[in-house]
């Protein structure tokens, strides 16, 4: 597909927790907790205040059609200021300079001065019912000519466990928010730019790893369309797909606003009380309803039920603006008779609402105040299908289609933080900031320098334990050796079910070593105490629970020349008949009953040579 020409442009917002000891604005840990760990909770309700202008954002006035009661699971290892009981401390310094050196690498230039701003949300993801955000520096580059607009310092939103249910673990850890401009015009193109964007923060070495802990959110429109927010991506390999699909929903709500057009197709903003037309009716779920209602829409049968994107239809439109309201999503004729709803029904509500084939009706059921709601949420959706395509804020479902949350913010939605203080930036502070080796160029480096495989030399260079690697290489170990041992063989024990940690953790016993486990089996290797051949078995050993330096002796038996010459001329006499038989080919079979012999400790080049010297001798007799 020409995405040039369908006028596609695309942005990315890149959110990323920064691996700092303290979260941003208190000092707890920034450590996640099981959930069965919280010690205590309550309960808040949120609502969204006024602007310094006297506005209420339009997003936070839709989170409030439906008034919900958040729940907070507190820890140990939280405080007052996660509860939104206690003024936030001054901004962590150590998290600010962390994205200050990030905006360097972008060849950013710093604000001079940073304030912090509140950010209206009560989704309940904030226990206060705004997020806290200060911008670091504006204007960066990007390798396809494209502009990072700005970098800003955001606390984290706290980690939902249910529903309305949260947990304070994860509020309040300093996030880096990235932000470009539209330069982008290929689904591939954005994957691309996430790619970058995501191996520049990891070269820093202090944003934290894993699942969750990188967000992107996708700004995307097409010629005709509008732009449409889609949050939380945490799939890299999915970003290209979630792009293609929001380009084909936007095509698909074109198309449908044409026909719509063409059919002269209007929306009945008066709704119709068939609450008794289904009192007998077998569907579960209107006769639990207290009330349903029924929304006409004029010329549009066919089309509500029509698929916008994989999974996706107007109809799941129109239900993702009537959940606003609390209800469970709609009915509509397009779809029924189904769900326990006949076609004797669908023909008295027709009769009903004096309606034909070529109209469509929704049905709403709940409480009184529920349904009220959703039609109008209803109706006003799908009047929007009469224009085309809604700015919203939607959000990633599984396989990359989307889903409405609300309306994109607008400027009513910032304002002054007055509990934090303004932090100059000074040219000698900017300055003093060093640019670390990016990931891309450490590879090569690995590959150049150290003989790796260029493959090999990525999976190591964007590894977490890269660290280690380097570690090993300047204390004298094969770059191969270490390379294999921190990529193949613990991902080998890892797939095993062993949990590989312990391995990599430093150490801190009383006058003891610091390295960890796996780097002093490593350095084993290196002093031939232990012979690489037996490192997979030792480490699985330390793991499970064995201390790494009994497990080494345990196989470094040191074995002599002599005693080694001597085992091998008694494995090669007792299978005379089998080493005539075989010749050298027998090398291979012997080596194996060697390899086990000396349990790993004797390197297997140096069991090859004598086991070789050995047989060719007794075959010359």
């Amino acid at each position: 597909m020409d995405y040039k020409s369908l006028g596609l442009k695309a942005g990315i917002e890149i959110h990323q927790q920064l691996n700092t000891a303290q979260k941003l604005f208190c000092r707890c840990p920034t450590i996640l907790r099981p959930f069965d760990e919280h010690d205590g909770e309550f309960r808040r309700y949120l609502r969204a205040t006024e602007s310094e202008l006297g506005e209420i954002d339009h997003a936070a006035r839709e989170e409030m059609k439906n008034l919900r009661r958040f729940c907070y699971y507190t820890y140990d290892s939280t405080c007052l200021v996660e509860n939104d009981e206690e003024p936030p401390s001054p901004l962590n310094p150590e998290a600010l300079a962390v994205a200050l050196q990030i905006a360097r690498m972008f060849g950013m230039t710093p604000v001079p001065q940073v304030h912090t701003m509140r950010k209206l949300v009560i989704d309940g993801s904030n226990t206060s019912g705004f997020q806290r955000t200060a911008l670091i520096a504006l204007h960066g580059t990007l390798p396809n000519g494209g502009e990072i607009e700005t970098i800003c310092l955001e606390e984290e939103a706290a980690q939902r466990v249910n529903d309305d249910v949260f947990s304070l673990d994860r509020l309040g850890i300093p996030l880096v928010e990235i932000t470009t401009s539209p330069c982008m015009h290929s689904p591939e193109e954005v994957q691309q730019v996430a790619e970058y964007l995501g191996m520049v923060l990891r070269s820093t070495g202090r944003v934290k790893r894993g699942l969750g802990t990188i967000r992107q959110d996708i700004n995307i429109s097409i010629s005709g369309g509008a732009r449409v927010e889609i949050k939380g991506v945490q799939e890299l390999d999915l970003i290209a797909e979630v792009v293609k699909r929001e380009v084909q929903r936007q095509q698909n709500l074109l198309s449908i606003r044409d026909r719509l057009s063409g059919r002269g197709a209007r929306v009945e903003n008066d709704t119709l009380d068939v609450t008794a037309l289904f009192s007998r009716t077998a569907s579960g779920i209107l006769k639990k309803a207290g009330r349903i209602k029924a929304v006409r829409l004029i010329g549009f049968a066919g089309l509500v039920g029509e698929e916008i994107q994989p999974g996706r239809r107007l109809g799941s439109e129109l239900s993702d603006y009537a959940k606003k309201c609390g209800v469970g999503g709609i009915f509509h004729t397009d779809e029924l008779p189904a769900y326990g709803v006949t076609a004797d029904e669908v023909a008295a509500l027709r009769s009903e609402l004096v309606t034909d084939d070529q109209d469509c009706v929704v049905l709403v059921a709940g409480s009184a105040a529920q349904v009220s709601c959703a039609c109008q949420q209803v109706i006003r959706r799908a009047e929007m299908a009469l224009s085309g395509v809604p700015e919203e804020t939607r959000k990633m479902l599984e396989g990359g289609s989307t889903a409405y949350m609300r309306p994109l913010p607008g400027a009513a939605r910032m304002y002054p933080e007055t509990d934090v203080l303004p932090v100059s930036i000074t040219q000698e502070y900017w300055d003093s900031l060093v640019i670390p080796e990016l990931l891309d160029a450490k590879a090569a480096r690995y590959t150049g320098e150290h003989g790796l495989d260029p493959s090999v030399a990525r999976q190591v260079a964007f590894s977490e334990n890269q660290g280690i690697y380097e570690q090993a290489v300047e204390l004298g170990i094969s770059p191969p050796l270490a390379a294999r041992t921190l990529i193949a063989t613990l991902k080998e024990l890892s797939r095993g079910g062993l949990d590989i940690q312990p391995l990599l953790a430093d150490r801190d016993s009383l006058g003891g070593p610091t390295r960890p486990p796996v780097l002093e089996v490593l350095i084993g290797v290196r002093d031939e105490i232990v012979a690489k051949e037996a490192i997979p078995d030792v480490l699985e050993r330390i793991v499970k629970g064995e201390p790494a330096e009994s497990v080494m002796n345990s196989v470094s038996s040191r074995v002599s020349d002599g005693d080694l010459e001597a085992l091998a001329r008694k494995i090669v006499d007792e299978r005379m008949p089998f080493v005539r038989e075989k010749g050298m080919g027998a090398l291979g079979p012997l080596m194996g009953i060697m390899m086990k012999e000396v349990r790993g400790a004797v390197d297997g080049k140096k069991v090859s040579h004598v086991l070789k010297s050995v047989l060719s001798d007794a075959l010359s007799r």
